[in-house]
């Protein structure tokens, strides 16, 4: 039996949320905010931290830098039971990197210093602790500089050593989403962007167009809708599942939760329409908390929201 059931390599890292910041920023103005919160964050991180909470055996690699808020990120990843044995502490001008998102009601500002996510390199990985698994999850595509050009053969190697893989591209800062993506979704067993995401990579100006292309390449693709639930195209095969409906406390990384609980079926096997529940229940619950990890790490809300009628796809 494999090591771990999903191994990931990607970037580990801090977000800053203020809350309550004003729609406009004047220059040269004191500017005040009313909440704040300082978590982990980046999509594979989320995915990572999620994914070994809902019960899947973890594996991670990452850089980050000799600094304080590096040490954070690691420490906060190994307390929910990802193995982190991988991760590299680098020394250098460059630090771990930090996303402040700055959160109003509906929308939000995202700036980040990519620091050492950038850096990761396909000579940093060790391919046998990667290919000790049953799945790998790649997310952040754009922003792992270092690490792009070799994804394909990243996922080449993955793939002949009887892996599953999955990618969440997330989003192209310079909007071009060129990069080589085409050449690594031929080896890509499940597919998860967002509705622009799809439409972006596609080349698509609807969504319908889209995922009939992306299908053409991906096996499973299946495209989050936020408050529209989730759609999946296998095939001639479309599978819709609703979402679940939840006071949300704040969306960031609701997202990557999603992820976090189609995957965490998907490697056991379960159908799609199971998959895509499940996914809907941990974005949903992703959300009842700041952060795209806060909500996890109380056993006792997760266990008290997944006990719910609808949990019952976890099971």
């Amino acid at each position: 039996m494999p090591r771990f059931d999903v191994t990931l390599a990607g970037e580990l890292q801090l977000d800053l949320i203020l809350y309550g910041v004003p729609e406009e920023l004047p220059r040269e103005r004191e500017l005040v905010a009313d909440g704040m919160m300082l978590t982990l964050g980046g999509s594979s991180t989320n995915a990572a931290h999620n994914l070994a909470a809902l019960g899947s055996r973890v594996g991670f690699i990452a850089r980050i830098g000799d600094d304080p808020l590096g040490q954070i990120a690691m420490q906060r990843l190994a307390s929910i039971g990802v193995d982190v044995s991988r991760v590299q502490r680098v020394s250098g001008d460059t630090k771990t990197g930090i996303t402040v998102v700055l959160q109003r009601d509906n929308w939000r500002n995202m700036v980040s210093y990519l620091g050492t996510i950038c850096e990761l390199t396909f000579e940093d990985l060790d391919l046998e602790y990667l290919a000790d698994s049953r799945h790998f999850h790649l997310s952040s595509f754009y922003l792992q500089g270092g690490l792009q050009p070799r994804v394909p053969e990243l996922f080449s190697k993955l793939k002949s050593a009887g892996l599953t893989i999955s990618l969440d591209t997330n989003d192209d800062p310079v909007d071009r989403w060129q990069g080589g993506i085409h050449d690594a979704l031929p080896f890509v067993d499940v597919f998860l962007p967002n509705e622009r995401e799809a439409r972006k990579i596609a080349g698509a100006d609807d969504l319908d167009s889209a995922i009939q292309k992306l299908a053409s390449i991906v096996p499973v693709v299946v495209v989050k809708l936020g408050a529209g639930g989730a759609i999946a195209q296998r095939g001639r095969e479309t599978f819709r599942s609703p979402a679940i409906d939840v006071t949300v406390v704040d969306a960031v990384g609701a997202g990557d939760s999603f992820n976090a609980g189609f995957l965490s079926q998907y490697v056991r096997g379960a159908d799609l329409p199971a998959c895509l529940a499940a996914g809907n229940l941990a974005g949903a619950f992703s959300a009842t908390r700041p952060g795209g990890t806060e909500a996890f790490i109380d056993r006792q809300h997760r266990e008290q929201f997944f006990c719910q009628p609808a949990s019952q796809v976890l099971k």
